[in-house]
C-alpha cells in the first residue's frame, strides 16, 4: 500500500510542495537557490509543448476530413471563450465591489517593487500588436520561442493543406501519428521529475518572497482565492451540469495536473498532459487539439478574475471611486487587453498596466503594490485557467457529438472513480 502511494504522482507532487513550503520558511536563503530546479522542469515541459501542439492539431484536422466541421468547432470554442471569460471579469468586479479589500489600507505602509519593465511593455501592448503576433514571420522562431498562438495558426494551415492534398499526404499523416506517440512518451519521461520541479519552485517562491509579505495584502488574496473558488464550483460546475458532466469527477480525474500547476505556478506545465488526459476522458482528438492550445491564449478565466479585482483594488487603495460607467469601460478594455498579452512573460502585470494606461482612471504606478503577492496568487490563476480550458473542451466536444461517454466511464474507472449511478 505504501509502495503504491509512493509511486503515485499526485502524492509525490503534494509531498514535494509541502516540503518546499517548509524549507522556504525554515531556510529561505537555501530555498532561493532551488529556483533552478523549478526553472529546469518548466523548460523541460516547454521543450515538448510546441511539437505536441503541432502534431495533435495537424493529425486531428487530417482525421476530421470535413473542413466545415473544423470551422464550426473553432467558432464554438471562440464564442465560448469570449462569453465565459467576460463572465469571469464581471464576477471579479462584482465581488471586489462587495468586499472592498483595498478600502482603508495605508498606502505608505504597503510594500512596493519595481515594475517599470511591465508598465513600459503594457503601454505598448495592444490588440493590433496581438493580431500581428498571431501570424509568424518565421515559423521556426515561433516553435523555438514556444509561442503558442503562431504555432496554432501554422498548425491549422498545415492540417488544412494536408487534408486538401488527399491521398498524397497520407504518408505524412501516418508519420505524424508515429511522432506523436514518441513525443507523448517524452512527456511521460519528463513527468518523472515533476515532484523535483514542484519542490524547487515552491521553495523558491516562499523563500524569496516570504510569507510575511502576504499579511498587508492578505485580504485581497483571500478575496481573489474565494472568487476563483466560486467561479470554478458554481459557474463552471453549472456549465458542466448543463452539458451532462460532473465537475468534481472531472477534477478528480485531472488532480495530478492541478497539483502540478499548484507546485510550479505555471499552467503550461500541465498542457501536454491535459491534451492526453482529455483524449482519454472521451473528447475527440481534433476538438482537444484545437480547443486546449487556443484556450491557453483566449480562455484565461483565472487571469480575468484577477485583473478585474486587481484594478479595482488599486482604485480603492488610492481612494478613487469609479462610477458604474467607469467600471463598465474598465470591463470593456479588459476584454481586449486580456487577449493582447497572451503568451507574454509577466502577462498579468503587462495586461493590468496596459488597461490602466488606456482607461487613465486608476494610477498606473499602483501596479507596484501587487508585486509582492503576485507570485502567491499565480497558482490560483493558473489552476483556474487549466480547469476552465478543460471544461471548455468538454463542452465543445459534447456540443459537436464528439464525446465518447463509454470511454469516459472507462477512464474514470481506471482512475479509481466509482461508476455514476444510473438514473431512470
Amino acid at each position: 500500500m505504501l509502495a503504491r502511494l509512493a509511486r503515485n504522482l499526485t502524492v509525490q507532487v503534494l509531498v514535494a510542495v509541502t516540503l518546499g513550503v517548509l524549507l522556504g520558511v525554515a531556510r529561505p536563503e537555501t530555498a532561493k537557490g532551488l529556483k533552478v530546479l523549478g526553472d529546469t522542469f518548466i523548460n523541460l515541459v516547454k521543450m515538448v509543448i510546441t511539437p505536441v501542439i503541432f502534431l495533435t492539431i495537424v493529425h486531428g484536422i487530417a482525421s476530421m476530413a470535413d473542413l466545415r466541421k473544423l470551422g464550426r468547432v473553432g467558432g464554438k470554442a471562440l464564442l465560448y471563450f469570449e462569453v465565459v471569460s467576460t463572465f469571469a471579469l464581471g464576477i471579479g468586479l462584482v465581488i471586489v465591489n462587495l468586499t472592498q479589500p483595498g478600502k482603508g489600507l495605508d498606502l505608505a505602509a504597503l510594500p512596493t517593487g519595481d515594475v517599470s519593465k511591465y508598465t513600459a511593455a503594457g503601454q505598448s501592448q495592444g490588440m493590433l500588436e496581438f493580431l500581428l503576433h498571431i501570424v509568424p514571420s518565421n515559423i521556426v522562431a515561433a516553435f523555438a520561442g514556444g509561442e503558442l498562438l503562431p504555432v496554432v495558426f501554422f498548425s491549422v494551415l498545415f492540417g488544412v493543406a494536408l487534408t486538401a492534398v488527399g491521398d498524397a499526404g497520407r504518408d505524412v499523416v501516418d508519420l505524424l501519428l508515429k511522432l506523436q506517440v514518441v513525443f507523448f512518451r517524452v512527456v511521460k519521461m519528463v513527468m518523472v521529475v515533476a515532484p523535483i520541479g514542484a519542490f524547487g519552485a515552491m521553495a523558491y517562491t516562499v523563500g524569496n518572497f516570504g510569507l510575511r509579505t502576504l499579511l498587508p495584502l492578505g485580504r485581497l488574496m483571500l478575496d481573489v482565492y474565494a472568487t476563483m473558488a466560486v467561479f470554478i464550483f458554481v459557474v463552471l460546475g453549472a456549465i458542466c451540469r448543463l452539458y451532462g458532466f460532473r465537475l468534481l469527477r472531472f477534477l478528480r480525474f485531472i488532480k495530478e495536473e492541478i497539483l502540478l500547476v499548484l507546485g510550479t505556478s505555471s499552467s503550461e506545465a500541465a498542457l501536454p498532459r491535459m491534451i492526453e488526459k482529455l483524449e482519454q476522458y472521451g473528447c475527440a482528438r481534433p476538438v482537444v487539439g484545437l480547443v486546449i492550445p487556443t484556450g491557453y491564449s483566449f480562455n484565461l478565466d483565472g487571469t480575468s478574475i484577477y485583473l478585474s479585482m486587481a484594478a479595482m483594488f488599486i482604485a480603492q487603495v488610492y481612494g478613487i471611486t469609479l462610477s458604474v460607467g467607469d467600471q463598465l469601460a474598465l470591463l470593456g478594455v479588459l476584454m481586449l487587453t486580456s487577449k493582447g498579452a497572451a503568451g507574454v512573460t509577466g502577462s498579468g502585470f503587462i495586461v493590468l498596466a496596459s488597461t490602466l494606461a488606456a482607461t487613465r482612471t486608476v494610477p498606473l504606478e499602483g501596479v507596484a503594490l501587487l508585486l509582492g503577492i503576485d507570485r502567491f496568487m499565480s497558482e490560483a490563476r493558473a489552476i483556474t485557467n487549466v480547469i476552465g480550458n478543460g471544461v471548455a473542451t468538454l463542452v465543445v466536444a459534447r456540443s459537436e457529438g464528439a464525446f465518447d461517454d463509454a470511454q469516459c466511464a472507462e477512464a474514470e474507472a481506471a482512475a479509481g472513480l466509482a461508476p455514476m449511478p444510473v438514473t431512470a
